[in-house]
């Protein structure tokens, strides 16, 4: 983990673009029954460096490089070119999804000794190929292999030092002019990967232990705002398991939750005092059973199913069975968006909430703090899921959700570019907060002091509060 102490001289290039900015496309493929000189003349042909072979619904199966040819070139000579590509393609295929970030790429790249590296979008099918010259652009450091430092970790130690590398990135990202939005992106992905990583140490060892490998398949999610991408330096675990098992194997599935909590806990992610984790029985379902739950949910609305919702709809997928996952997704937002009364009532508990201003315009503070999340940040959390749900809109992240709505001509440009600023104000605003309580030796929260920023901070504060008024007419309550 020496990479950590790098992290002060960070290049912000890497936090701020997604594979899907600086990727080439489109990829070449082919199927892998396609032999070497076929392939030689297509990669000739398209001027590329790799062939991906891929099954008939275009999903990855291996990958052939220059690089492997010159090998097999060396070793069999011209008798080679006869050979398919299934017989000496590299697989599996080391990929990443487009929507990664670039610094993701990067530590994936040096770790494994890559040239070529396939982004691959959710059903596994290419989409876009980085190389190094793809890259070249990217002012590279040390400190970029903090995130495969993640995927490498054996234990709890190792996850810690990468969590407590985070205050120090998000400095160096700010400082850098990184929007604080695009931080939050950053911190999610790395709690996000060490729950995916936690989770398969924990598969690791129960099978070592003699519990065997799982029963069924299974998805471990990461809720709340770790599934919404918008985690920023205060930490607690939101998790759960949903599988395709019977009632027999809770047992199994308890285990696991059990000791993937116990791990993030000592890496530094805190039990979730309202107990929103995988060791609970109310967050370990089957499939069926979470259908039965999300019904109960939408047709049995009160303030804790509210609470429910504001965790669960925003769940991501980190570790197994993504279209099981994905599955429970597309069943909760439709069930959800069939249920009049539950969408109303969910409307309106978003015009319910309140905003931290006076009458006169000034902040209303508490022990001269204000809740920047309770009062700026989940009124547009709230709405945006609101939105989304009714909309059939399976986005998670609060922006991406925005974005499609005003694709769908359902919000309206203006509205959108406000909403975006006032997450973007709120966002900055509690990280600086963050920052510099954990410098006083305070713990950080969501509580920021209003005094502590400049006049013109303060103004664009009150603007955004001014502006959140008008939810309850953007969630279309009113009327």
């Amino acid at each position: 983990m020496n990479d950590i102490a790098a992290l002060a001289r960070i290049d912000s290039f890497p936090y701020q673009h997604r594979l899907r900015e600086v990727m080439s496309t489109p990829v070449l493929t082919g199927p892998e029954t396609m032999n070497l000189e076929q392939a030689i003349k297509a990669m000739d042909q398209a001027r590329v460096s790799s062939i991906v072979a891929v099954d008939g619904r275009g999903r990855c199966l291996g990958i052939l490089t220059e690089r492997d040819l010159l090998r097999l070139l060396s070793t069999q000579g011209a008798a080679g070119l006869e050979a398919s590509l299934s017989q000496v393609m590299t697989r599996p295929v080391a990929a990443v999804s487009g929507d990664s970030f670039v610094y993701v790429a990067l530590g994936k790249m040096t770790r494994l000794g890559l040239r070529h590296l396939v982004v691959v979008d959710d059903d596994n099918r290419p989409i876009g190929m980085i190389t190094g010259r793809a890259l070249l652009k990217v002012r590279a450091t040390d400190a970029l292999s903090i995130g495969d430092s993640v995927h490498e970790a054996r234990g709890p130690e190792d996850m810690r030092a990468a969590m407590s590398a985070l205050p120090g990135l998000a400095r160096s990202l700010l400082a850098e002019g990184v929007s604080a939005r695009n931080i939050g992106s950053v911190i999610s992905l790395v709690v996000r990967d060490l729950t995916a990583r936690a989770t398969e140490l924990a598969e690791t060892r129960m099978a070592e232990d003699g519990w065997g490998t799982a029963p069924a398949p299974y998805a471990m999610l990461v809720l709340g705002s770790g599934g919404r991408g918008e985690s920023l330096l205060v930490f607690d675990q939101d998790n759960a398991i949903v599988h395709r098992g019977a009632p027999a194997d809770d047992v199994w599935f308890a285990e696991l939750g059990k000791r993937v909590n116990e791990m993030l806990n000592e890496a530094g992610i805190p039990y979730c005092d309202g107990g929103v984790m995988a060791r609970e029985p109310k967050w370990r379902k089957s499939l069926d059973e979470w259908k039965d739950e999300v019904h109960s949910w939408v047709y049995s609305v009160e303030n804790q199913t509210v609470m429910y919702c504001d965790i669960f709809f925003d769940f991501q997928p980190v570790w197994g069975d993504r279209e099981l996952a994905e599955e429970l997704r597309a069943y909760a937002v439709d069930k959800a968006a069939q249920s009049g009364f539950f969408m109303q009532y969910l409307a309106q508990h978003v015009a319910k909430m309140e905003v931290s201003i006076g009458l006169f315009g000034g902040f209303v503070t508490k022990q001269g703090r204000l809740n920047a999340k309770k009062f700026a940040l989940l009124p547009l959390v709230s709405a945006a899921r609101f939105r989304a749900i009714r909309a059939h809109v399976m986005a998670t992240g609060t922006d991406e959700r925005y974005g499609a709505l005003k694709e769908q001509g359902l919000l309206h440009e203006d509205d959108w570019r406000d909403l975006l600023e006032i997450r973007e104000i709120s966002f900055r605003m509690m990280l600086e907060q963050q920052l510099a309580d954990l410098a006083a030796g305070i713990a950080p929260s969501a509580r920021i002091d209003p005094k502590r920023f400049p006049k013109r901070m303060r103004e664009r504060l009150r603007w955004a509060f001014r502006r959140l008024k008008t939810l309850k007419f953007i969630c279309g309550v009113a009327g």
